[in-house]
């Protein structure tokens, strides 16, 4: 197909999605669009959940593959919206939508690019599209379950909105909680041992602690303490403090060094890790996609923002049209010319860096 009718269609499903309710976990709907796609362009494809996916006509088992994925999947709308969230509006070049941004663009933008090399038979690469679900809760139902399934996958491209940079590292995450332990009492009655006061010397070892090795891309391991909770009346002195740690790890570290750390050093009863599977991400700097990108025009960066990327083993790239900072936003939006100039990057990126 021709790139401009490409673009047409895909910013005719993007609005199709936005007005297709598709909160985490509830994606059917969203996932019958992506195989209507597919029929109307006779691309045979499979569907494993709300999962939808497909392989390139001439799959060799022989050659690497290269997965595009992103994610139908949106988060609920916040109150702040002026707009009917579920309504795809067109204003001053801008498609006002939830989802429109995080990440529809992205994933109409890949499915079109998929769409585009489906039936080439000259490139050096496999490529397995993967529109999939419940990015944004972490589920155990959206990419992590496609990995078993699919063909072995050498290398991705996530489609989050990088305003079409290359985010070439990642950062994994960790929450911990943590309980600070004191002796409970009546208020009134002296306490050499209350787990509140105790708990204003651990606030500033978290405050202080620094992790040695920092990357090149994504700076120091970031960790912050989110939660606090203790007490039910106010006249007991609390039997202990439970706190919450968010942890932003770079890609020197595994998310397995951060905990074996805190356990073993932080000054607390107890502190444990909710899951260890969101680990940092990186691509080489050598990598014949970011340097078909730097020939392009394309930056690199590391990325704070956590995404599918964290679930896959290999080595991955982050780029997709739309603004990282309009996500999640009331009257979220993208531009219509950068879902049209995503199209034209991604296929760009991949005719000099597959062939």
């Amino acid at each position: 197909m021709e790139i401009k009718a490409l673009q047409q269609e895909a910013l005719q499903l993007l609005q199709d999605l936005i007005e297709t309710q598709s909160f985490s976990g509830e994606e059917d709907k969203t996932a019958q669009l992506l195989e209507q796609w597919f029929v109307q362009h006779k691309i045979q494809y499979k569907r494993h959940l709300n999962n939808v996916w497909a392989t390139n006509h001439a799959f060799d088992e022989a050659k690497p593959t290269l997965l595009l994925n992103s994610h139908h999947d949106t988060v609920k709308p916040n109150a702040a919206y002026t707009k009917d969230p579920f309504k795809a509006e067109i204003t001053d070049g801008k498609l006002f939508g939830l989802g429109s941004n995080d990440a529809g663009g992205c994933l109409v933008s890949l499915i079109a690019t998929f769409t585009y090399f489906y039936n080439r038979n000259d490139l050096n690469y496999n490529i397995i599209f993967a529109g999939t679900a419940e990015e944004e809760t972490n589920g155990k139902n959206g990419i992590a379950c496609m990995l078993p399934i699919m063909p072995k996958i050498d290398v991705a491209i996530v489609g989050e909105p990088t305003l079409m940079d290359l985010a070439v590292a990642e950062k994994g995450l960790v929450v911990f909680d943590a309980v600070v332990k004191g002796t409970p009492s009546h208020a009134a009655h002296p306490n050499t041992d209350n787990s509140i006061y105790k708990t204003a010397e651990v606030l500033k070892w978290f405050e202080a602690i620094k992790f040695p090795e920092v990357s090149k891309q994504l700076g120091e391991v970031k960790l912050t303490v989110t939660q606090i909770k203790a007490g039910s009346q106010h006249n007991v002195v609390p039997a202990k403090v439970d706190l919450v740690i968010d942890v932003r790890v770079n890609d020197c570290y595994s998310n397995q060094d951060i905990s074996d750390f805190l356990q073993k050093n932080a000054p607390v009863d107890s502190i444990e890790p909710r899951s260890l599977r969101l680990n940092s991400s990186n691509i080489p700097l050598d990598h014949d996609l970011v340097k078909a990108g730097l020939d392009l025009g394309m930056k690199t960066y590391g990325s704070p923002t956590l995404s599918d990327q964290a679930m896959l083993k290999c080595s991955s790239l982050k780029l997709g049209p739309g603004d990282s900072t309009r996500s999640h936003s009331a009257d979220e939006f993208i531009y219509v010319n950068e879902v049209e100039e995503g199209i034209e990057k991604y296929i760009a990126l991949l005719e000099k860096a597959l062939k």
